[in-house]
């Protein structure tokens, strides 16, 4: 992995290329639409709807572009084709137990612009990943939460 590029996993890459076209294609139409209807209402200084309809379009071009440089900038790791065994590397499947609670929990290690902990994607470099890195299926570890010490036992690790 080059350290020059940010990682990008296969599966992240195909998320935000569908994500990119739908904002190029039908979502750009419809904010183009919605501006344009807005500024035939006539006195564009009083007039709120087009204001946030410009807004919008105007935080759609933003993604569009944050989308086209992750893309064009970041370098794809096929997480299929990686062979590190049971340890822990970009990609992983990591199923970890919480050794004071017994909660157990999943994460994927993914790039930074491709992490969503509401999905348990986590960036590589989180604390958490920059914790899980290099270790293996049985090791325990202490990690330091914002609520506390946790201590996790690595209770399984797969690459899909």
């Amino acid at each position: 992995m080059s350290s020059t590029r940010p990682p990008l996993t296969r599966k992240g890459a195909d998320r935000l290329r569908a994500e990119l076209e739908q904002l190029k294609g039908p979502k750009r139409q419809e904010l183009i639409n919605a501006v344009a209807e807005a500024r035939a209402h006539g006195d564009l200084k009083e007039n709120a709807e087009y204001h946030a309809a410009r807004e919008l379009h105007g935080f759609n071009e933003g993604r569009i572009n944050e989308l086209e440089a992750a893309l064009s900038n970041s370098e794809v790791i096929d997480t299929e084709r990686l062979n590190p065994g049971k340890k822990i590397v970009f990609g992983a499947i990591v199923d970890l137990v919480d050794l004071d609670s017994d909660a157990e929990v999943t994460y994927t290690i993914v790039g930074d612009i491709e992490a969503d902990i509401k999905q348990n994607l986590i960036a590589v470099s989180s604390p958490i990943a920059r914790a899980l890195i290099g270790k293996m299926e049985g090791d325990e570890f202490e990690f330091k939460a914002p609520n506390g010490l946790r201590n996790y036992e690595i209770t399984g690790v797969r690459y899909s």
